[in-house]
């Protein structure tokens, strides 16, 4: 897959070849709806929690004579009626957290980018830097190359282009190691600079590596099980060469 690499001016400057291990994959919904679903709930703070009547710290002893007070019979002040009381069926702090494996999320970053370079939302420019921190000049810019709503995944983040792009509510500025799902597929674009997409292939490339050396370290361990053991010399055998020798030395 060739891609033109342009300039911020919108200018060609280069081409380069993405391969297609990455950026080539079929796009499939479950994958990246996992890995979404994964990285909101890793990210979801529950703030919110009640006590139940189990957990009040109050006086758990009937507060008042069983006949004659002109009140209900009532026990301990940690009931849900009383002010200061539990609270029932209220919220509870809980973790939404799970895990999700490391090949799987790397094949729904693949998944991802092939997306973008799929629908023609994939965008590779030569370098995400600005003379001057202006964040006019910038949207001039991304209005050319139709990429005001857009994710920048970049080699190395330049301060006068990340605080440019601040200002702008769609666009979001990321580095390489950075790269996620949610991020690619939550703005129209991705704009990735030249330098980036060998980083990323490095990244990607390698967590393949890893996915794939599992199951030959798994299969190199069952072959060298059902190998079959080499058989040590039995002791019997030198039992007769011992005797011997003890013979001619008498």
């Amino acid at each position: 897959m060739n891609f033109d690499i342009i300039s911020l001016d919108g200018k060609k400057t280069g081409s380069v070849t993405l391969p297609a291990s990455i950026f080539g994959l079929e796009v499939r919904a479950d994958l990246l709806a996992r890995a979404v679903n994964w990285q909101l709930a890793n990210n979801r703070d529950w703030l919110a929690h009640t006590k139940t009547r189990g957990e009040i710290d109050r006086s758990k002893k009937k507060h008042g004579p069983q006949k004659k007070s002109g009140n209900a019979r009532h026990g301990a002040r940690s009931s849900n009626i009383f002010v200061g009381g539990a609270v029932v069926h209220g919220p509870r702090n809980r973790t939404t957290t799970h895990s999700l494996p490391k090949q799987v999320r790397a094949l729904a970053v693949k998944t991802a980018l092939s997306s973008k370079a799929s629908s023609s939302n994939l965008i590779v420019i030569d370098e995400a830097s600005l003379a001057a921190p202006k964040t006019k000049d910038l949207a001039a810019k991304l209005t050319k190359l139709n990429a005001l709503n857009a994710t920048f995944i970049v080699d190395s983040i330049d301060g006068n282009f990340d605080m440019a792009s601040r200002n702008l509510p769609h666009v979001k500025v990321v580095p390489t190691s950075g790269a996620n799902v949610y991020d690619i597929l939550q703005r129209d674009k991705l704009v990735v600079t030249s330098k980036a997409i060998d980083m990323l292939v490095a990244r990607l490339t390698k967590d393949g590596d890893d996915a794939e050396a599992k199951p030959a370290k798994a299969a190199k361990a069952t072959a060298k099980a059902a190998a079959p053991k080499a058989e040590k010399p039995a002791k019997a055998a030198k039992a007769p060469a011992k005797a011997a020798t003890k013979k001619s030395a008498e």
